[in-house]
């Protein structure tokens, strides 16, 4: 079996691998890296004690782990470690990068409707079209061009 995608779907072929260890269908799991088989520790950790206690192997190519043998078994905590640490830093990067932007006083959201959009909400409420079209024309709230053609936040 063959898995390939975004780990924010549901892994049904993950799933089905699974099952078929339990019913004892499969004696080795094969992975290309110890990442793309667990999303987490806690998962990692959790299916290869269950694989273990199946009496299944597990063997990833890319860090040369083989939970057959013990020694493998030893280090198998430590990629998972350092896998969730690797997807972890874009995060944390992301995060740093958008607090520096507030520190220094930069807008950080798109602007509001009644900004981008205010000078069309008074040239359609200038031709008679009631506050209610407007809204529904512009796609914005009709507190919105109620706001802007009182003058607040335009």
């Amino acid at each position: 079996m063959e898995e390939a995608g975004s780990g924010a779907v549901a892994r049904t072929l993950r799933q089905q691998l699974i099952d078929a260890t339990r019913r004892r269908e499969i004696d080795v799991v094969l992975v290309w890296r110890l990442d793309r088989w667990g999303r987490s520790v806690a998962d990692l950790v959790s299916t290869l004690r269950e694989l273990t206690e199946l009496g299944v192997g597990f063997v990833s190519l890319t860090e040369a782990l083989d939970l057959i043998t013990p020694t493998g078994r030893a280090v198998a905590g430590l990629p998972a470690v350092f896998s969730q640490f690797e997807r972890k830093i874009p995060r944390v990067r992301g995060w740093a990068g958008l607090d520096h932007a507030r520190r220094q006083g930069k807008r950080l959201a798109r602007p509001p409707a009644s900004v981008v959009k205010a000078g069309s909400a008074r040239d359609l409420f200038r031709a008679g079209i009631s506050k209610s079209e407007i809204a529904r024309c512009l796609q914005i709230g009709r507190t919105s061009v109620r706001r802007i053609l009182i003058g607040k936040n335009s």
